[in-house]
């Protein structure tokens, strides 16, 4: 079997990467070390359409199938980590509610986020429930043809800025998603800065108190919230996050590769050492081994497979990990210089520890890939022993 892109795949991801390269890369330090995205940053994510990558034409999205949003998710993440995970809570929330939103909702909010002129932010965390996502405290009562909605909510990336937040809540002890609007009475949001990596996202800790959101604005129904609503949203938040891994590998093997070619000790190139060769062996083939795995998860997203799922959660495992290895080792190669903010290796070590947490960390990967693993073989030995 063959695994090639199509010639449309590989225009855009060369398209992706000029992109990047002019307009991301050159503001991205910058950003990190300010801890905050400039505006103009994101109204480019707009203007390419990009902030709408995944939602249908007639909703004024790209409508882009699921291979070509991964290598932009990956390009992106090769580029600035931080403006990459504005992509991925972004198309969360836009995705979630294309799938469960009402109608009215669906016309009312897909357009504008499409377009980018509403920025969206997905709610789940809490300072006290983190993997344990369906344990959320913030509670929604109630009254009349309104609920009020009470809780605190934290890392929340780009809260600082976002102009719409889907927030999960306990309902009558049911799980239901709401869309609050930043302007809402009641809530206030706190900026959280001197965070260890993707520190350009903009997080913020949000504070509801007694907010009054309309019935109408539930996505899906009570009870749907993390079961339906979340569960789908981080699905893609996953896979995001698997070809942002890839993007923050492939970023540390350039680095390293130009590095290196440059770099002399002992009278020798850097490249010229068997030790850093190996490091740099290891390097590109975790990096192609992490992007044939998101390229299988996105194949069978493509043609709806449900296995999707799970090969979404091995690729974001072992691309998040290769990440840290390869960011590990970037810096190493650089020795001093890798530690200093002169050059991005110290920035993607950083950042990529962020995705070994985010959206399921590795433990919790673990624990699910294995637990799928047990019943891939009793299925397979029950196979086994029926055609035997």
């Amino acid at each position: 079997m063959q695994i090639e892109l199509t010639p449309q795949q590989k225009d855009s991801k060369l398209t992706f990467r000029k992109f990047v390269d002019h307009e991301i890369i050159p503001y991205a330090d910058k950003a990190d070390r300010e801890e905050h995205t400039p505006r103009f940053l994101i109204d480019k994510l707009a203007q390419q359409g990009y902030l709408g990558a995944l939602l249908p034409k007639d909703k004024l999205g790209i409508g882009m199938d699921m291979i070509t949003y991964g290598i932009l998710n990956e390009e992106i993440g090769r580029g600035c980590s931080s403006l990459r995970s504005l992509l991925t809570v972004h198309s969360m929330v836009s995705h979630a509610i294309l799938k469960w939103g009402s109608k009215l909702q669906k016309e009312y909010w897909i357009p504008k986020l499409a377009s980018g002129k509403t920025i969206g932010a997905f709610c789940l965390s809490e300072p006290n429930v983190g993997s344990d996502a369906k344990k959320v405290e913030t509670t929604a009562t109630a009254t009349g043809d309104f609920y009020l909605l009470n809780g605190t909510k934290r890392w929340i990336t780009y809260g600082q800025i976002a102009d719409i937040f889907l927030v999960f809540s306990q309902c009558e002890d049911q799980s239901t998603a709401f869309l609050v609007e930043r302007d809402t009475p009641g809530l206030s949001i706190k900026p959280m800065i001197g965070i260890l990596g993707t520190r350009a996202s903009m997080l913020a800790e949000l504070h509801l108190e007694n907010c009054k959101i309309p019935k109408n604005n539930i996505v899906g129904r009570k009870g749907f919230g993390f079961s339906h609503v979340a569960s789908f949203a981080l699905d893609y938040g996953r896979y995001s996050v698997a070809w942002g891994s890839v993007g923050i590998a492939q970023a540390c093997l350039e680095a390293c590769v130009q590095y290196t070619s440059q770099r002399k000790q002992f009278d020798a190139y850097l490249k010229n050492h068997a030790l850093i060769k190996q490091m740099i062996t290891q390097m590109l083939t975790n990096v192609k081994a992490a992007r044939l795995l998101c390229y299988q998860a996105g194949y069978l997203k493509d043609v709806g497979d449900p296995r999707s799922v799970m090969e979404t959660s091995m690729a974001k495992y072992f691309a998040s990990v290769i990440a840290n290895k390869a960011a590990n080792d970037a810096v190493q190669i650089h020795g001093g210089n890798g530690c200093t903010s002169d050059y991005s290796v110290q920035r993607y070590f950083r950042d990529a520890k962020i995705m070994e947490i985010i959206e399921g960390s590795t433990q919790m990967q673990e624990i699910t890939i294995a637990e799928y693993a047990y019943q891939e073989n009793l299925v397979n030995s029950n196979i086994f022993a029926v055609s035997h």
